[in-house]
């Protein structure tokens, strides 16, 4: 059994920190003594949330990074080194979301959502490789989704990304079994963050009527799609810390999630026929 991580005196470095579960990670990691690097590329709710952690006497430093951009991450590494002198905690939190059918979708807007939710994991991990692993201890603690363990119909971009991400999180963790560097990779399940709100949609037809069509259908969506994400952030925060601690290589969080995940185990390749069943047809 790993040894227990000890969160006082470790530095942090949140991505997607400025709201949800980046935000809540931040708040409760701060309470535990660590010293905080906050990304995102919402700079006024960034600055929000490290006045807020400031004020209970934790150290905080900021960034504003868009992580579409492969040179800012680059240089990440050099930002942490002049804060703190290292990090032992890298957490690649940051998502988006991306509705509609595959023939719906617009190549460009899949290529926008891989490059935030899949490729600056990829990024993170690899400019961040070098520090982590100079630590005595430290932990990679990387974002999948319920959409990286099942695959419903209407999400195929970001299935795509959180699986990517749970299969890098899980050979990176293999790579580097009996070392100092643990990996853990997360499976929340439907948590009450902005993400559907923010969701892009599908590109309006060039239709006028279809178009409307079109834009009520993507609210329509968005709304029910919300119904589902009813899990406070700080619930999904709280299981994240304790996954940090005990340095779990899997966090599934949410009953939905786990009760998905069973599924999925027992019937691979039915599981959703399965699972619209047991929904009553309302998935």
């Amino acid at each position: 059994m790993a040894q227990r991580f000890q969160l006082a005196g470790t530095v942090a470095l949140i991505t997607g920190a400025a709201s949800g579960i980046g935000a809540a990670l931040a708040t409760g990691l701060g309470a535990k003594g660590c010293s905080l690097l906050l990304v995102d590329r919402d700079s006024e709710r960034l600055d929000t949330i490290a006045r807020r952690i400031r004020e209970h006497g934790s150290a905080v430093e900021t960034r504003v990074v868009d992580l579409v951009d492969a040179e800012a991450i680059r240089v990440l590494p050099d930002w942490a080194a002049e804060c703190f002198g290292h990090v032992d905690i890298l957490i690649n939190n940051a998502g988006v979301a991306l509705g509609g059918r595959f023939d719906e979708t617009h190549l460009e807007d899949f290529e926008w959502l891989m490059d935030i939710n899949l490729r600056a994991v990829v990024r993170m991990c690899h400019a961040f490789l070098p520090m982590l692993r100079a630590r005595p201890a430290a932990q990679i603690v990387n974002l999948s989704s319920l959409f990286g363990l099942i695959a419903p119909p209407g999400q195929v971009a970001y299935c795509t990304s959180k699986f990517g991400v749970r299969g890098f999180s899980e050979a990176l963790r293999h790579e580097y079994a009996g070392t100092g560097l643990g990996v853990t990779v997360v499976h929340p399940g439907g948590v009450a963050t902005a993400i559907s709100h923010n969701a892009r949609g599908r590109r309006p037809p060039s239709d006028p009527e279809a178009a409307k069509r079109a834009a009520v259908e993507d609210a329509e969506a968005r709304e029910a799609f919300g119904k589902f994400l009813t899990l406070a952030p700080t619930e999904a925060a709280a299981a994240i810390i304790r996954g940090i601690e005990t340095r779990a290589p899997r966090i599934v969080i949410g009953k939905d999630a786990r009760n998905a995940a069973l599924i999925q185990r027992v019937m691979p390749a039915g599981y959703w026929k399965m699972m619209v069943r047991l929904s009553g047809g309302k998935l």
